[in-house]
């Protein structure tokens, strides 16, 4: 058990820090649009991560650290094209969270009775197709996943011996709790997202998130 408490405390410390999949995650959640796929595609991604390192996948990064260098590249250009579309939708407005009426068998809703917060904008919702790619590029072309997911939690399940996959699984757990907590949890600060503005703001901070990301992930490779 004290390697599952420990994969699951080094998975949580290496999850919750602020990235581009948490920030869109948070997003989808605040947005309550297809939150459920959002989340099990992370965490999905996040085990297929794990196994991959604890399974030795870690040896290969480290043999070839020209794959790391294309995902580097390939990541922080999808990174600075989503910033961009956040700025724009920043700079153009148009979202708000909504309340609409839920109908009640038998009884005619009442002002502010039954109703039910949902973020649109300007009336439309994305579809599902968009999304999935979207959280796939910001997953498996992130390389820090490569760097921490697979090379260092892989390295470290390696020095628990027999107990390695027991380590994994409590890495596992941590990235199904965090996903799960931040995409389901995310509707709790709808309060503070009623209106046109405070949605401009909060894409206005993804787009600073996700183009400082990109710089970030460039900048080492550019500067000796």
């Amino acid at each position: 058990m004290l390697s599952v408490f420990a994969g699951l405390g080094l998975g949580l410390s290496l999850i919750v820090a602020i990235g581009a999949q948490n920030v869109f995650v948070l997003r989808q959640g605040i947005r309550r649009e297809h939150v459920l796929p959002v989340v099990i595609i992370c965490a999905l991604s996040d085990a297929l991560l794990i196994a991959a390192g604890v399974a030795g996948l870690g040896v290969v990064i480290s043999a070839a650290p020209w794959l790391v260098i294309v995902a580097r590249w390939a990541g922080a250009l999808f990174l600075l094209a989503y910033g961009i579309i956040a700025a724009r939708r920043a700079w153009r407005g148009g979202a708000e969270l909504r309340a609409d009426p839920e109908p009640r068998e038998g009884i005619s809703p009442a002002p502010d009775a039954g109703r039910v917060a949902t973020a649109t904008r300007t009336g439309t919702r994305i579809s599902l197709g968009p999304v999935i790619a979207t959280v796939l590029a910001l997953t498996w072309l992130n390389p820090h996943v490569y760097l921490d997911t697979v090379l260092m939690l892989g390295s470290i399940a390696a020095t628990h011996g027999d107990e390695r996959w027991l380590f994994a699984a409590g890495a596992m757990a941590a990235s199904i709790l965090w996903f799960t907590a931040l995409g389901f949890g995310a509707r709790y600060v709808g309060r503070w997202l009623r209106t046109e503005r405070s949605w401009r703001v909060l894409d206005a901070l993804i787009a600073v998130v996700m183009i400082t990301l990109a710089v970030s992930l460039v900048l080492p490779v550019l500067t000796p």
